[in-house]
């Protein structure tokens, strides 16, 4: 009895042990004759509303299929460690959490087709390393994100047809083999297959590179429908991938000044490139290993289709010598060129110190005394001996920071300097045995502070200050368009200015502008980048002004001539009512009509006329010519025929 016991408790105990299953869901373990097993589960009862959370923790297959299932929330799947397989297939999701696949580190392969999914959360990726599948089919996809391409390279499954994408980035098809740039690998289980079918692609510039991929043969990128076809623009509509034509479309195309450049250690180099192609490609400076420069950069594009970059590189040392890689993009490729640049000369370091040169015992005594190396310079340099003379020949090139701006605009530029140190400056002791460096340092005579301020589309003001210079030390000013060096234009000018106009310049123009100052022994000078501003607004603004004021001249030239003649007819009767007086016409004779009131004509000699009477109108008559209403003037006749009439 006792033993029974112990055997119904034992059974018990391992039935709770085992894994639990959820209810509206089935499992399956799968067990091998080594003692290994994998655990399937899966879930498809049509009342399902979630994502199980209970699911074995040993599962590696998991299936939520035709179900209805609206969303895939955050952290759903986190405690499934050993999940290799996830399908979350024919439900009705819309929405999937970015944090919906967290600590799933062993994922091979996530299916979600067949749903109604508008917008993937294609950053969620990361947290699925080992992911070689991914089937979206069938959703409602209207766009992949640029930000999907670092995600997506490891992926060698992707099917993402039957959806509504119009178009895919440019930067998503460079990951893919040969616009990757790496070289396609002989096994065919490494290939990488896409479907892209059943999608209304509307065939531009944007796509020109996966037209160019469907229509490229033994490559390891494999189309599962190669009939792909265009549903846009109407030109193209219907027609496939292999015979579409794009004819605005172009591929960047680069060339540079030069490949291979030499320069000496600090001097100022200038690295140019070009490209043409269509939509206008964009231009980015990198060096072999894929680092940005932190150096300043021009760039202008003078035309459709046309683009310029010039990298300005500023007292150069040692570690600027290598490679320089110039890249053209735009949605139809890309393209890149390289330039070589080397450094001639060594570079020492030294500290703030005296530098001490040994030499021999048996040298004139004068030689030893020490030469001072200024704070802060790099001197490359090289000693030979005799048994006469000590010569010491230096290349002394100041390292300073320098002022930059990253971008020209009116008002800014780009100071420059010539290279430094073409010849070197020979140091040579006599015997006389005074050394040309002197232990305290001496301040350098030099024009700087240069500044462009003022521009306008052809003029400039041109700024700058002195140091160690008299005020009336010749100085050259010499300015030319960036572009055209041979088209100089020089003044002459002297240090105490301190500014200077530039007159007769082009507009929307990059110049350079150099100060030369003739006194100097090393004849260096200093040189500045400005543009002009461009006159297309006041030409605008100007013909504006011009039509409105000929408008205006139009109407009101005749309104003042009506008015001015108006003013001088009233002037002139004035004048001449004046002259006559008020009483004039009064003082002349009047004839006043007189029509008969009664109904039988009135004859005078025989002759039925009116009644004229002539009389000189004297001052008691005028009062009744000139009230309506006097008695006297008065006369009533009334009749079954007639009215009432008042006549004068």
């Amino acid at each position: 009895m006792y033993r029974l016991l112990v055997a119904q408790v034992f059974l018990g105990c391992w039935s709770v042990a085992q894994p639990f299953c959820p209810s509206q869901c089935t499992c399956v373990y799968h067990g091998y004759s080594d003692g290994t097993g994998t655990r399937s589960v899966l879930c498809n009862d049509p009342d399902m509303s979630d994502i199980p959370v209970n699911v074995p923790v040993d599962t590696m297959k998991l299936r939520v299929e035709k179900t209805a299932v609206r969303r895939v929330p955050t952290e759903a799947f986190y405690y499934l460690t050993e999940l290799r397989y996830l399908w979350i297939t024919y439900n009705s999701i819309t929405s999937v959490d970015p944090g919906s696949f967290y600590n799933l580190k062993v994922l091979h392969e996530l299916r979600l087709d067949g749903n109604m999914i508008s917008t993937f959360p294609w950053e969620s990726l990361k947290e699925m390393p080992s992911l070689k599948t991914l089937d979206l089919h069938n959703n409602q996809l209207t766009s992949v994100a640029v930000e999907a391409a670092p995600y997506l390279v490891n992926i060698t499954y992707l099917d993402i047809s039957s959806n509504k994408l119009i178009t895919l980035p440019s930067d998503l098809v460079d990951i893919w083999p040969p616009f990757s740039g790496i070289l396609p690998s002989t096994n065919p289980s490494q290939n990488t297959v896409l479907g892209l079918q059943d999608n209304p692609w509307y065939c531009d510039c944007r796509i020109s590179k996966l037209i160019e991929l469907s229509k490229m043969a033994n490559i390891p990128v494999v189309l599962m429908d190669q009939f792909l076809t265009c549903s846009g623009p109407e030109n193209l509509a219907g027609v496939p991938f292999q015979r579409a034509e794009l004819d605005q479309c172009l591929k960047p195309s680069v060339r540079t000044s030069a490949t291979k450049i030499t320069s000496p250690l600090g001097s100022n180099v200038l690295l140019r490139c070009d490209t043409t192609g269509f939509p206008t490609p964009t231009l980015l400076w990198t060096r072999t290993d894929g680092s940005a420069v932190d150096n300043t950069v021009v760039q202008e594009s003078p035309g459709e289709g046309v683009r310029w970059s010039i990298l300005s590189l500023h007292s150069i040392v040692l570690k600027d010598a290598g490679d320089y890689r110039c890249k053209a993009k735009n949605v139809a490729g890309n393209a890149e060129a390289y330039i070589t640049l080397s450094v001639d000369g060594v570079e020492t370091e030294t500290q703030p110190t005296l530098l001490n040169i040994t030499r021999r015992p048996d040298a004139d005594s004068k030689l030893g005394q020490p030469v001072t190396a200024v704070a802060g310079t790099v001197i490359p340099f090289s000693t030979s001996l005799s048994p006469a003379l000590l010569t010491t020949k230096t290349a002394i090139s100041t390292q300073s920071p320098l002022s930059t701006k990253k971008s020209l605009g009116p008002g800014g530029g780009v100071q420059r300097s010539p290279p430094a140190g073409e010849k070197p400056a020979k140091i040579q002791q006599s015997k006389g045995g005074k050394s040309p460096l002197n232990n305290k340092t001496k301040k350098k005579a030099d024009v700087r502070d240069i500044e462009v301020v003022e521009e306008t589309s052809d003029t400039a003001v041109l700024l700058w200050t002195s140091e160690g210079l008299s005020s009336n030390t010749p100085l050259t000013v010499v300015y030319f368009p960036y572009d055209a060096k041979d088209d100089k234009e020089s003044i002459d000018a002297e240090v105490g200015q301190g500014k200077l106009l530039l007159e007769y310049l082009m507009p929307n123009q990059l110049y350079t502008v150099c100060l030369v100052t003739k006194s100097l022994a090393s004849g260096k000078e200093q040189c500045l980048d400005f543009s002009t501003l461009d006159n297309t607004g006041d030409d605008g603004q100007n013909k504006f002004l011009m039509i409105a004021s000929g408008i205006a001249c139009v109407v009101a030239v005749p309104l003042i001539v009506v008015l001015l003649y108006k003013i001088l007819c009233l002037y002139c009767k004035g004048n001449s009512s004046r002259s006559n007086g008020p009483d004039d016409d009064l003082s002349k004779e009047t004839y006043v009509k007189f029509e008969t009131v009664t109904m039988k004509q009135r004859t005078l000699n025989g002759q039925a006329n009116d009644l004229w009477a002539r009389s000189q109108t004297q001052d008691s008559e005028r009062m009744l010519l000139c009230s309506r209403s006097s008695i006297d003037s008065q006369m009533t006749y009334k009749s079954d025929s007639s009215r009432s009439e008042y006549l004068c």
